[in-house]
């Protein structure tokens, strides 16, 4: 019987690509989200049922990451909902290097539930699609710990493990680690991002109190301030984190795309080319 599946963070980087790839095997699927029918929303847990009812597999993303407060008691409930529903399999997305992220796993892990776990480095899309996009494109990209190396993965890779784990049983009860195949400084992958958008794109090694202190001048809120000095401060310096996994060669069969291939074909987006000022 075919199975119906949800994704949860079905609108982000690697929850529309879930939701395209299951699509394109023919899978019943549904996004879960705010403007959704029925809605669903991690802050009102009144609204987790009724997203779970006749579905048997769902892709977790807790937005914005297991990490901040709160996220715990929201994975909590959500499971005991599944539980409640007769979903039969939770895919869960975390992060590598997380002790907080790792409390949520547990709590799916422990739910009697079938899972697969599936926990991710940084991903390249953070360039292309997220935090560092502007700063790329302004030509100068600041951050604290340069001397991290970071396995930074794909989200299409991430996005192809967590299908197979949605839709086969052979990894359930595992956690599947998902990295790219090399270790990259910060100011090496903007020089990889320059190189291949054939720009001058500047690095600029800041320490962690500069870094907030520029986000709170930027009016960006707490709850964002947190997670990036938690993520800087914890995660980048968490030895686990800069370690290079086989992970999505064993469950997919080939080698993750490298940064230098993400690289190579955002360019030809031109997502990474100078705007323009248009006078009025």
């Amino acid at each position: 019987m075919e199975k119906n599946y949800l994704v949860i963070g079905g609108t982000g980087k690697t929850g529309r690509r879930v939701v395209e790839k299951l699509q394109g095997k023919g899978h019943n699927v549904k996004v879960a989200s705010r403007n959704s029918s029925p809605s669903f929303n991690w802050d009102d847990p009144e609204t987790y049922k009724p997203a779970l009812e006749g579905i048997d597999r769902v892709y977790i993303v807790y937005y914005p990451d297991l990490a901040v407060p709160g996220a715990y008691e929201a994975i909590s409930m959500l499971t005991e909902a599944a539980k409640n529903t007769g979903v039969e399999k939770l895919v869960l997305l975390s992060g590598k290097g997380e002790k907080e992220a790792e409390r949520c796993e547990q709590v799916v892990a422990n739910s009697g539930l079938d899972y697969t776990l599936v926990r991710a480095s940084w991903f390249n899309q953070n360039f292309s699609e997220s935090f560092f996009l502007e700063p790329v494109q302004a030509g100068i990209v600041a951050t604290p710990m340069p001397d991290a190396e970071i396995p930074f993965v794909d989200a299409d890779d991430i996005a192809e493990v967590a299908v197979q784990a949605l839709i086969n049983d052979d990894l359930n009860g595992q956690t599947v680690a998902v990295t790219g195949p090399e270790l990259y400084k910060m100011s090496e992958v903007v020089e990889i991002i320059a190189e291949a958008s054939n720009r001058s794109i500047q690095y600029v090694p800041v320490t962690l109190d500069q870094y907030t202190a520029e986000m709170r001048s930027a009016g960006l809120p707490d709850s964002y301030i947190w997670l990036f000095e938690y993520l800087f401060k914890e995660v980048l310096t968490n030895p686990s984190n800069q370690e290079i996994s086989t992970d999505v060669e064993r469950v997919l069969g080939r080698k993750p795309k490298s940064f230098k291939q993400f690289a190579q074909e955002t360019a030809k987006t031109g997502i990474w080319s100078v705007k323009e000022k248009t006078g009025s």
